[in-house]
């Protein structure tokens, strides 16, 4: 495939030959499943900030957009903060990236009106594996024996739909760590990663449950059209309090899950902050528990030996999507209410993960052309 043959969802070449150009390893142009790893991931992201400062571009750090600046129904700027002191940063058009969890920009649109709306999102938890356990199982060899050399750590993907719900494995981390993500001091948040070589002896994924908008009708009231971040913040306040401090999070026993009980003892675990024994199934919403424990036994079925003694449910994860879509035009892609504003990226709704995010603000650059 030539560098600029586009594909259903962009010219996806285009993006690995610029990562691979800033310093990700050349094995993502072949790879089924390229992987650039976290540890390797921050040198990239450097070397392409420098490649935007060569460009005449300007990086602002510790500095927040706190404001936006509209005339009638054009934007002519923003209010950004640098060290407590605000200014006017003016622009004749915005693209707005901002993130999936950057919710004071959700806030913000909401305080002056500007259209929002809610869209599905998922929550769930963190399941952890021991590598060996999962290498064997998907490339069927007896439980003990040593992975051949030349065979990477294994890897699954699982989704199933219980009562018109999605439930689904999400960014599976073979040979590697779960981590703390939260962004706020009073949540706990676990997120999962993989270095480059991807061999911690520990396999994780997301296993989520899908939670549509009227699933948060019980915030609607209090939080309108953010009544899902309302959903995820107290999912993660909850998580926050069984843990008991710090980052500690809770934890479950697979089977105990399934058992609907105590666990006395839990799994060794990747996860360095700790943990502390809780009851996963009953601090999860019925909604979100039932369903889990139901695709559980699918996937127990369709994996056999993935329901085991050794398997661990951490809380929670809850930063799959954003809750909230900012919307745009489909063909300008500006926002509705506001002429040169283009919401991109996951912060926006319209991506999940690095390649799409990608994808997304090229298609958005080339947006400012009609602007």
């Amino acid at each position: 495939m030539g560098s600029s043959t586009p594909t259903k969802r962009g010219p996806v070449r285009d993006v690995y030959e610029t990562l691979v150009a800033h310093g990700a390893p050349a094995r993502i142009l072949v790879d089924a499943h390229p992987h650039i790893g976290s540890n390797l991931l921050p040198n990239v992201v450097k070397a392409m900030r420098q490649t935007v400062i060569d460009a005449g571009g300007e990086v602002r750090f510790g500095t927040k957009m706190t404001d936006l600046i509209i005339n009638g129904e054009r934007l002519s700027g923003l209010i950004i903060e640098h060290e407590g002191e605000e200014s006017e940063l003016p622009g004749d058009a915005v693209i707005l990236a901002t993130g999936h969890s950057a919710r004071d920009v959700y806030q913000l649109f909401q305080k002056k009106n500007l259209l929002l709306e809610r869209k599905p999102f998922a929550v769930g938890v963190r399941i952890e594996h021991p590598q060996p356990l999962i290498d064997s199982i998907q490339y069927h060899y007896e439980r003990g024996l040593e992975r051949p050399r030349l065979l990477p750590a294994a890897r699954y993907a699982l989704a199933t739909k219980i009562e018109d719900r999605g439930v689904h494995s999400f960014c599976m981390c073979p040979g590697g760590f779960i981590v703390p993500a939260a962004t706020e001091n009073d949540e706990v948040v676990v997120n999962g990663m993989s270095l480059s070589k991807r061999d911690s002896p520990f396999s994780n994924s997301g296993l989520v449950v899908t939670v549509e908008p009227e699933d948060t009708d019980s915030f609607a009231a209090e939080h309108g059209v953010l009544s899902g971040i309302a959903y995820q913040k107290d999912l993660e306040q909850t998580a926050k309090q069984a843990g008991g401090g710090g980052q500690v999070a809770p934890g479950q026993g697979l089977l105990d899950v399934l058992g609907r009980r105590d666990s006395s003892t839990l799994p060794e675990t990747s996860y360095k902050p700790g943990l502390r024994s809780s009851r996963i199934d009953e601090l999860l919403p019925d909604g979100v528990s039932g369903r889990m424990r139901a695709g559980l036994k699918r996937f127990g079925k369709q994996m056999k030996g993935y329901v085991t003694e050794e398997s661990l449910l951490i809380g929670f994860e809850t930063r799959t999507s954003s809750p909230v879509r900012i919307p745009r035009e489909q063909e300008s892609l500006r926002h509705p209410d506001c002429a040169n504003l283009i919401p991109c990226g996951e912060g926006a709704g319209f991506a999940g993960g690095i390649v799409s995010a990608a994808l997304d603000g090229l298609r958005c650059a080339d947006a400012l052309d009609g602007l």
